[in-house]
């Protein structure tokens, strides 16, 4: 293929090639700081040095009749002028007189005037010539900085804001490879193919072929795009530029489009290497998506830079672009057709088997009890991401060092994942005893709901604790398995728990609170979906209404008010959203019915200890039966019949 050669010359039996050293980038430039400490010395020093209100120049002879009328309280005298302290000030509130000496031995018959005589010793030439000349040429260096940095796209000068703020490393310097990332099996395979590519051009060039330009990493936050950019980076044994997408653009106009160029000049010098841009959406919004914001800005210079940077270069070059973004449908089309961006790698949330492989990495750095498994722990963490798991594992460890425990055990990690889901608990928080009593038969309600309701996600804890912001209580539910679709009857029974807690507030204290704000929230949502989006209504038919645009690499925002259908069918829409929560609220309410007397010890019993288990509630369960089989029925008296 045309261009291999010009990435590895070395013949075929020379072993393998001496990494190359990428060229260091030097941003090195004087200090704003320094400068402004000079010029406010230089203003301090003019102030001191200039002749102020009170002082006034007068000749020889008017300074020698000062002394002969004895005013003089003190003199000094200086090879060039002498200066005299008045006694006391004139009425025009001058306090000391200047004259210039005529001949300096003239100054030797003021000693016989009654005034304190001192001398000044003049500077060199240098000192004069620095006095002089320096302030107006710290002054002149001080305005030229100012202009230099607001020179659109500057390479130069005291700040060259042209310069990109890349960092670059070696691969010996870098600490993370392709065992430090896991959970992503998927993107490491496709991403294994360009690392190959740059190890051994050659043989994957033999057929004609080439690397991609560019590949995009796309997936929520914290799922590790970043870290899989680091680990490729040291599993290619090249060099690595890293760069965030808002580190190109500046209030200068130019000043992007100028760093973008000299990012790519800086590759080219030490290809083959990695590029890779961070937070692409930073950089690379779609043009025109938002009208009022202007059509010439410095983003869309920024933006043009870049796209013409990458239909300039060879891909035989062995140059790699690599972004990352977690807001692929903002992005340009232009970033994402074919020869730009042509390889999209999503790195999703991982799955179970993913969950416990990220855990075995980061369980390996903390001190864990022999009684914690990974598949207990990756069960319990449905949703979380990779950073979600790590922060999980360091909350366990922090909680487990605050009780001097010597392992980590798995009371530490479900304390952890209640901090990390519910928020930190408010116990600090004081609620009188109603409060206490509706929100305990709420969250009893919510509870007994879910337990009632077969193939719902089993409830794990019950708690009257405040946490977070604004929780006053909470019902955490495990589920067993990833989901990825729902049926209708699930959307249903979901509803139906989320309105448990008010359906129990409303049976037992005959009024409704503000307490099931949040699930009322929760549940409006879901039937909206069902109605609008997934095509759940019977009057409705199989047809979407729902006008919020793809959120996956499409560009056409759509207002939120706006709407493709009458308002007769608007209409239809309301009544059916509150037909399936009124029904999920009258399930909930028969459900609660059934299970009163053991709501109410359940409630009773959480209110003392604040905290229950399924297996407290089992408990309560078990002991109501035994009681309710001991009671024996007693016989009708015959006179009564």
């Amino acid at each position: 293929m045309p261009g291999i050669d010009k990435v590895n010359k070395r013949p075929p039996d020379a072993g393998p090639p001496e990494p190359q050293k990428p060229k260091q980038i030097q941003l090195h430039s004087p200090n704003l700081t320094l400068l402004l400490i000079c010029a406010l010395l230089f203003f301090l020093w003019h102030i001191l040095n200039t002749n102020s209100g009170n002082t006034r120049e007068v000749s020889y002879s008017e300074f020698r009749q000062f002394a002969e009328d004895q005013r003089f309280k003190s003199i000094e005298i200086s090879p060039t002028h002498l200066i005299g302290t008045l006694s006391s000030p004139d009425p025009d509130g001058v306090l000391t007189v200047k004259a210039n000496i005529v001949d300096p031995a003239m100054a030797e018959q003021f000693a016989d005037y009654d005034a304190e005589l001192s001398g000044s010793q003049q500077g060199g030439y240098w000192q004069r010539l620095i006095g002089s000349v320096g302030p107006l040429l710290l002054l002149l260096l001080f305005w030229w900085f100012v202009l230099k940095r607001m020179s659109p796209g500057a390479g130069g000068g005291l700040m060259p804001a042209g310069k990109s703020h890349v960092k670059s490393y070696q691969h010996q310097h870098s600490e993370v490879s392709f065992d430090d990332v896991a959970g992503v099996d998927e993107a490491k395979e496709e991403l294994q193919e360009i690392i190959n590519f740059l190890r051994d051009p050659q043989a994957y060039g033999r057929l004609g072929g080439h690397i991609p330009h560019g590949i995009l990493l796309v997936g929520p936050p914290g799922t590790g795009k970043t870290l899989l950019a680091r680990a490729i980076a040291g599993e290619a044994e090249v060099p690595f530029f890293s760069i965030n997408g808002s580190e190109f653009v500046e209030m200068f106009v130019g000043v992007g489009a100028a760093r973008v160029r000299d990012l790519f000049q800086q590759a080219r010098e030490v290809t083959p290497c990695i590029i890779f841009i961070d937070e692409l959406d930073a950089l690379g919004r779609a043009r025109g998506m938002y009208p009022g914001s202007g059509g010439h800005d410095e983003k869309e210079q920024t933006l043009n830079q870049l796209l013409s940077e990458m239909d300039g270069f060879d891909p035989s070059e062995g140059i790699v672009l690599l972004a990352a973004t977690n807001r692929p449908e903002i992005l340009d089309p232009a970033l994402l057709r074919a020869g730009r961006f042509d390889r999209q790698v999503l790195v999703d949330r991982p799955d179970r088997k993913g969950r416990a492989a990220i855990l075995k990495v980061h369980l390996k750095k903390i001190t864990l009890d022999a009684a914690v498994t990974l598949e207990e722990v990756a069960a319990l963490t449905t949703g979380f991401t990779g950073a979600d798991l790590a922060n999980l594992v360091n909350e366990a460890a922090l909680l487990a060092t605050r009780r001097d425990a010597e392992a980590v055990t798995m009371s530490d990690i479900n304390n952890a994942i209640e901090r990390i889901i519910a928020g930190l608990e408010k116990r600090s928080r004081l609620l009188n005893e109603r409060e206490r009593k509706i929100i305990a038969y709420h969250e009893m309600g919510h509870a007994l709901t879910a337990m009632a309701i077969p193939g719902s996600d089993p409830v794990h804890k019950i708690s009257i604790i405040p946490r977070g912001i604004g929780g006053l209580g909470y019902t955490i539910q495990r589920p067993l398995e990833d989901r990825y679709l729902m049926t209708q009857r699930e959307l249903q029974d979901k509803m139906t728990i989320l309105l448990g807690g008010r359906a129990a507030e409303h049976l037992f204290f005959g009024h409704l609170s503000t307490g099931a704000a949040d699930d009322l929230d929760k549940a409006t949502d879901i039937a909206r979906s069902m109605i609008t989006r997934y095509g759940m209504a019977n009057k409705l038919g199989h047809v979407t209404y729902d006008q919020v645009g793809n959120r996956f690499l499409d560009n056409q925002p759509v207002s939120p008010t706006a709407h493709l259908y009458s308002d007769e069918t608007a209409r239809e829409i309301d009544c059916e959203i509150r037909q399936l929560t009124a029904a999920a609220f009258e399930r909930a309410t028969q459900i609660i019915s059934e299970q009163r007397t053991l709501l109410e010890h359940c409630a009773a019993q959480l209110l003392e200890s604040e905290t229950l288990s399924v297996a407290d509630i089992d408990s309560i369960k078990t002991r109501l039966e035994q009681q309710a089989s001991t009671v024996v029925p007693l016989k009708p008296d015959r006179e009564q019949l």
